[in-house]
């Protein structure tokens, strides 16, 4: 392959005028459009992550923080780094037994919301 252009994100292009104002993006409220069912999936997710830090190594605790925002339903992230943190905190949840239980089950229904 070779020669063509791949562009990825926006791409604007003003050619002269007035009154430009940039890049206008309608996304909507936060959540807006998303299934109701995986943002309470992913609320409920959150609180079990909070209740699991707390009983986990340091390390492990700040890889569940770093997680956290990838999560949130309104969260403009490609699928597959969402993915990635829910396989990490699935990771995190198997390491420490019955007490990660719950967090690897939500983990489970919200990946098979996702993948559909």
């Amino acid at each position: 392959m070779s020669g063509g252009n791949y562009h990825y994100g926006d791409n604007v292009n003003m050619y002269g005028g007035q009154g430009n104002q940039g890049i206008v993006r309608n996304y909507g409220a936060a959540g807006a459009g998303q299934d109701p069912a995986l943002v309470a999936a992913l609320a409920e997710l959150h609180r079990l992550i909070t209740e699991l830090r707390a009983q986990v190594p340091a390390a492990d605790a700040q890889l569940l923080d770093d997680s956290l925002p990838v999560l949130a339903p309104d969260a403009a992230v490609p699928a597959q780094a969402r993915r990635g943190a829910l396989m990490a905190i699935a990771g995190i949840a198997s390491t420490v037994g019955a007490v990660g239980q719950p967090v690897a089950d939500a983990v489970r229904a919200i990946i098979g919301m996702i993948s559909g």
